[in-house]
C-alpha cells in the first residue's frame, strides 16, 4: 500500500477527470501518480440463436482510427450496472436482450485508470431503432463468432474490451 500525502485535480470532466496523487512508497520515497477517474461502464455482447454477435464500428479520437467493438458505455451517476446495460445496449444497437447475464467484471488499465467494466451477454435479442447521442455515428455490424474471434488474431479487433467479452463468449457456448 502507498501513503496518500496530497491529492489535486488538474481537470474535471463530462467523463474524466485527471487528478494528481502524491504518494509515500514502502522504502520512503514521495512520487506522484497520475490518475484519471471515470464512473465505470458497462459492455454487452449481444448473441443471437445462430452464434452471431452484433458489434459497433465508429471512429475513436484516442486511437486514431475506426474501431469494431461490442456496444458499450459509461454508467450514469448512481446508475447500477444491471440498468445500464440494457440502456447501453439499445441505444448503440437498436437491440433489446430477453436475458442479460453476468460474465465479469475487470478494471480496463488498474496502472491509471479507476474506470470499472461490467461485461454482459445479452440474449433473446429483439430488434428495433437506435437511439444515439448526437455525437455518435455508429454502424452495426453482424458477424458470426467465429469470424469475429478471427478478427481478434488479424489484429482488426483491437479493443480490450471486446476481445474480453468475445473470448469468454466463446468459452461459455463451448461449455454449454
Amino acid at each position: 500500500m502507498e501513503e496518500l500525502i496530497k491529492r489535486e485535480y488538474a481537470y474535471r470532466g463530462r467523463v474524466l477527470n485527471l487528478r494528481l496523487d502524491t504518494v509515500r512508497v514502502k522504502d520512503g520515497e514521495v512520487t506522484l501518480r497520475e490518475i484519471a477517474e471515470h464512473r465505470g461502464a458497462v459492455a454487452m455482447i449481444p448473441l443471437d440463436a445462430h452464434n452471431n454477435v452484433y458489434l459497433v464500428k465508429q471512429w475513436r479520437a484516442a486511437s486514431e482510427r475506426i474501431m469494431l467493438e461490442i456496444p458499450a458505455g459509461t454508467l450514469e451517476e448512481n446508475e447500477k450496472p444491471v440498468e445500464g446495460a440494457p440502456r447501453e445496449l439499445q441505444e448503440e444497437t437498436g437491440l433489446t436482450a430477453g436475458r442479460l447475464e453476468f460474465l465479469v467484471r475487470f478494471f480496463s488499465s488498474p496502472g491509471i485508470l479507476t474506470e470499472e467494466m461490467f461485461l454482459y451477454l445479452a440474449r433473446d435479442l429483439q430488434e428495433g431503432a437506435q437511439h444515439l447521442m448526437g455525437d455518435e455515428e455508429i454502424e452495426v455490424v453482424k458477424l458470426s463468432l467465429d469470424d469475429a474471434i478471427a478478427r481478434i488474431a488479424s489484429g482488426e479487433i483491437a479493443d480490450a474490451k471486446t476481445v474480453v467479452g468475445l473470448l469468454l463468449t466463446r468459452e461459455k457456448i463451448r461449455a454449454e
